[in-house]
């Protein structure tokens, strides 16, 4: 492939802002890489506090003006929020006009489940509506090298090595006194704060609470004795990034900030995006299972009754409840389930690489 590529990302935010975290992370890192990339979005307001500076190499668009826009080299569909329909029969149009049509691909949600190895780069012909004729691909995120990776860009371990967690923390005005652990809460509306406040009330701990869920969740029930709070303000992500590298465990949601966990390298504790289907469920046994085989003290029996618990999937129980394994063998598990992922290619550069597979070959 020409070693720049015109890509349009389209995403849809649904009811929070990890959809947009994830795309804006992918089109900035595509961005960083020399790629011109328009971001197709029908609520970008997060932006603002989001991504503040911008990234090279990414312009932010409304997603009404694709209805009329050019289609790009490559279209990205994030977790198959449909690109709009006058901008699919241009597509489609192309293809008919014997140009090369943009090569389409549905990334998709996270999981650990066995059949996304069996699914990742499937193709979907399209047979009917404004894209007959195309044909799409399924691009499945995933913890196996058989899947489309994880989000990583270049240098980021190297930043996670040599961050300074003490000038941080002091940079934002937060200090933690002497003895205490630092916990990061980014959490959903149904989370069980009496669990972690159960499992906290045995230490002095200095708990971050991230707007919006977690701060309205602490408001509601106040901690135990032992346990500061300290509200934080919305963060860039690069900030988010930082403030998970400077905790001593970190509770999260959703796919984004999983992820920067799991490269944050500290325990963690992932709260899955409810469905009314129960599917989580699945999801995060699935994830239990698939660090269990490598990293088995990142998932001992003790933290997968916590995680179950935290995610509605198990009662809670009487106080005082699943304990929170013991820190060191914890955190000697996550580095070990991070170096694990780290050896595998990251996501940008399995897409870069997937489409130049399918770029035609010069006659020899």
């Amino acid at each position: 492939m020409p070693p720049t590529l015109t890509w349009d990302l389209f995403c849809r935010v649904v009811d929070n802002h990890g959809d947009l975290g994830v795309c804006w992370r992918l089109a900035r890192d595509l961005g960083g890489r020399g790629h011109a990339v328009r971001l197709w979005c029908d609520e970008a307001s997060a932006l603002a506090w989001m991504a503040p500076q911008g990234a090279v190499g990414v312009q932010p668009r409304a997603w009404a003006e694709a209805e009329a826009a050019t289609p790009g080299a490559v279209v990205v569909e994030a977790f198959a929020c449909d690109p709009p329909a006058g901008y699919v029969a241009r597509m489609a149009a192309q293809a008919r006009a014997g140009r090369a049509a943009p090569a389409w691909l549905n990334l998709e949600y996270l999981s650990a489940e066995d059949w996304v190895e069996r699914c990742h780069g499937l193709p979907s012909p399209q047979a009917a509506g404004p894209g007959r004729g195309l044909v799409k691909h399924f691009f499945h995120p995933g913890f196996t090298p058989a899947t489309g990776g994880l989000l990583r860009e270049p240098g980021l371990l190297a930043r996670r090595a040599a961050f300074d967690r003490d000038a941080w923390l002091a940079a934002h005005g937060i200090a933690p006194r002497a003895g205490e652990r630092v916990v990061v809460l980014f959490c959903y509306a149904h989370a069980p704060l009496p669990l972690l406040w159960r499992a906290l009330a045995g230490a002095p701990t200095l708990l971050l609470a991230t707007p919006g869920h977690a701060q309205a969740l602490v408001a509601r029930q106040p901690p135990p004795a032992g346990v500061r709070v300290h509200a934080l303000p919305w963060l860039a992500q690069d900030d988010f990034d930082a403030l998970l590298w400077s905790a001593d465990l970190n509770l999260v949601r959703g796919e984004d900030s999983a992820v920067r966990a799991i490269w944050a390298g500290a325990p963690f504790v992932w709260q899955f995006y409810p469905q009314h289907d129960g599917v989580h469920a699945a999801k995060l046994e699935a994830y239990l299972a698939r660090v269990g085989t490598v990293a088995p003290a990142a998932a001992t029996p003790a933290l997968g009754a916590w995680w179950r618990a935290w995610n509605a999937l198990a009662p809670a129980g009487p106080a005082p409840g699943p304990e929170l394994p013991p820190a060191a063998g914890w955190r000697s598990g996550c580095a070990a389930w991070r170096a694990h992922l780290a050896a595998q290619s990251d996501l940008t550069t399995q897409l870069l690489a997937w489409l130049a597979a399918r770029a035609p070959q010069p006659p020899q």
